[in-house]
């Protein structure tokens, strides 16, 4: 088991464990909507993936969202497939927690779901956030297309000196074009929802995000 040291150090692809050729997630619906879980994307909807820390508390932030048709929690921007949580938590995937959120755009903009990203945590943490540490937890967007690629990096741009100005360090987000998605097991979906009480441990900085504002 890594130490503490080692869980917050990315890992390279030699590093990382090899997974399985199958998902860990067994099938259900979604505890909110009911809707079947799965990768499916209906004619018109489209997909947005964050890393925010983690995704228990992450995903409650958007299943309630006007638009959404699906969330859904699990790992990207590693190299293990199809990793059970105990493998993402020891530091040896170079997966981040992640939620997949499937939106129909006619009613929820991209830059509305980026808005909710960068103001419901902190993104100057590097591989850690709040109390919770180690790579799996560091905030992450995967863009799935060189749109919302370049309205990610202009959250960014103008959302930095917003937070600088109110003395955060610089955002470590990491923006990139997204890899694989893998599903996390069952009970780990929408756990909020069938857990009211259980554990959250994100928190925005208080600063508001001028994205999709015009600015």
């Amino acid at each position: 088991m890594f130490g503490l040291g080692e869980k917050k150090r990315m890992i390279t692809a030699d590093e990382a464990l090899a997974g399985r050729d199958t998902s860990v997630f067994g099938g259900g619906t979604h505890h909110v909507n009911g809707r079947a879980l799965n990768m499916d994307v209906p004619n018109g909807n489209e997909v947005a993936v964050f890393g925010m820390g983690c995704y228990w508390g992450v995903e409650r932030m958007f299943w309630a969202l006007p638009g959404i048709w699906l969330t859904m929690v699990g790992s990207a921007g590693g190299t293990t497939k199809n990793p059970t949580y105990e493998e993402v938590c020891c530091g040896k995937t170079g997966h981040a927690e992640a939620v997949r959120v499937v939106f129909d755009p006619n009613d929820i903009s991209y830059q509305a779901l980026l808005k909710v990203f960068w103001e419901g945590h902190d993104p100057t943490q590097g591989m850690r956030q709040g109390n919770d540490m180690g790579t799996q937890y560091r905030s992450a967007i995967f863009a799935q297309d060189e749109k919302q690629l370049a309205l990610a990096m202009a959250g960014k741009d103008v959302f930095g000196p917003r937070l600088s100005a109110q003395g955060y360090g610089a955002i470590t987000t990491e923006i990139t074009m997204a890899g694989p998605f893998y599903m996390a097991e069952e009970y780990h979906q929408q756990y909020l929802s069938k857990n009211p009480a259980g554990y959250c441990g994100i928190g925005g900085t208080g600063v508001s995000c001028p994205i999709g504002s015009g600015v």
